[in-house]
């Protein structure tokens, strides 16, 4: 499957596409040859785009032959999440019913994309409205984790199809986004790499919300570099900032702050001991790493626990826009939408207040260190089986959200990069934390982290066959 061209880094896409080695129609009949061989199988997609997905190839080869160029990611393919409104693709949000026609015309990220010229593969599996970190969907289910080929394991969510398009060779970049971790989970559990942007470094217009004070798109993709080449490609006109790539730092010359409590409690047999493999190894190549506890997690972890922001947020989204939907909502999204009813207007003013605190201290303690190094996940990938009994499901989420959330609530940027696997053979990510609107930052470190330890690919190789 890994000879697929699908499956060449981004940068050699683009070098093969403008020398006429590679075209994009090739590209698409991948996506296209993949799909058909384990679709059905993975479930990445709610929406598959595959005929039109093709046209758009042929018309980015017809712009190429005449040596036109839309943009770095012309021809590329990509799979979109379904709470991104998409041109001519319907949207909804992981509900039962299609949301109206105005969820259909994009906002700025897609609209940056789409003016590239890449292939929209389709539209992959969200958790309803996003508020969910295993994947699961009691109106769609949930994709299969692919590196399980006999149990269905949650594949992470919300982003729960965006991680599985990649390894299943139907995309080679993937548009998700992260309110507690929704880019950061699927992709650690999936095996592959995954940024959390800034919040408010690109707009969320057009993005169905769940937190309109915490969202923020993200990227997944095969390598940190693919990573940095899409962030390249689309920031520049997404946030006007002005801070291109800079160049892969040596390790010798980062130092990286590793907590020594709360990521690393309760993890899954492998985890904790495969990312401190990982560390060791960054050290022994020159890194500095020292102890750095981050300010204010407790009390940022017991603020989730409560229903943090997101609950009342969504709720007042669902209650003013779409009231007609929250009778039908996936059980474990409607629990804790209703439990967020209650919520006096004081108490949703004081936590937001909390986290702006919690925020400018995480900002001051993070100038000490370039980076912050964790467990992206603390739990392996759990079985669909092992979350129908009754309490199974919150708790198993809680604790698959619990490394992740912290970079949301003290405004951090955020990557996740696989580093080995665990007890039960599931991918292990490791969490990269920096600074607010240090992203184009954090991710040339990722390179460099990456260049140490390999890719995903050289690390884990292929999933099993189907």
């Amino acid at each position: 499957m890994q000879d697929s061209p699908i499956f060449l880094p981004l940068r050699e896409q683009r070098e093969r596409l403008r020398a006429g080695t590679l075209t994009a129609t090739a590209l698409a009949e991948a996506a296209i040859a993949a799909y058909q061989q384990r679709g059905k199988h993975d479930h990445a997609y709610l929406t598959w785009n595959g005929e039109q997905a093709l046209a758009m190839a042929k018309a980015a080869d017809a712009v190429l032959a005449q040596g036109g160029d839309a943009g770095a990611l012309m021809g590329m393919t990509v799979s979109i999440k379904d709470i991104y409104a998409v041109t001519g693709l319907p949207t909804y949000a992981g509900s039962s019913q299609r949301l109206p026609k105005r969820w259909e015309r994009p906002g700025p990220v897609v609209s940056a994309l789409l003016k590239q010229l890449p292939s929209v593969m389709g539209k992959t599996h969200s958790v309803e409205f996003a508020f969910g970190g295993l994947g699961t969907n009691a109106h769609w289910g949930a994709p299969r984790n692919p590196w399980d080929a006999h149990q269905h394991r949650t594949p992470g969510g919300s982003s729960s199809g965006a991680g599985v398009s990649l390894v299943g060779g139907t995309a080679s970049l993937a548009l998700g986004t992260d309110t507690a971790g929704s880019v950061r989970i699927p992709a650690s559990m999936t095996g592959v790499v995954g940024l959390k942007t800034t919040a408010g470094r690109w707009s969320t217009e057009q993005i169905v919300p769940l937190s309109s004070t915490l969202d923020t798109p993200g990227l997944l993709a095969r390598r940190v570099d693919d990573l940095a080449f899409a962030f390249d490609a689309l920031d520049g006109g997404l946030s006007g900032q002005d801070d291109r790539m800079p160049a892969t730092p040596t390790l010798a010359g980062l130092t990286f702050g590793v907590p020594e409590t709360f990521f690393w409690d309760d993890c899954s047999p492998g985890i904790a001991e495969t990312v401190r493999g990982a560390i060791k190894q960054l050290e022994a190549a020159g890194a500095r790493i020292v102890t750095l506890e981050l300010p204010g997690i407790d009390e940022a972890y017991e603020l989730f626990k409560l229903g943090g922001v997101a609950a009342p947020e969504l709720a007042a989204f669902l209650n003013t826009e779409l009231p007609e939907m929250i009778d039908s909502l996936d059980p474990n999204v409607a629990a804790r939408v209703k439990a967020a009813d209650d919520m006096p207007a004081w108490e949703y003013v004081r936590r937001r207040t909390v986290l702006d605190s919690l925020a400018a201290s995480a900002a001051a303690r993070m100038a000490d260190v370039d980076a912050v190094l964790t467990p992206t996940v603390a739990i392996t990938p759990p079985t669909i089986e092992s979350l129908q009994p009754e309490g199974a499901y919150p708790k198993a989420n809680m604790h698959a959200l619990r490394n992740t959330v912290i970079a949301n609530f003290l405004g951090l940027c955020a990557l996740t990069l696989p580093v080995g696997k665990d007890a039960a053979g599931m991918p292990v990510g490791l969490q990269v934390l920096a600074g607010p609107w240090q992203d184009a930052s954090l991710l040339a470190i990722g390179q460099a982290i990456e260049n140490e330890l390999g890719s995903g690919l050289e690390i884990l190789g292929q999933p099993p066959a189907i």
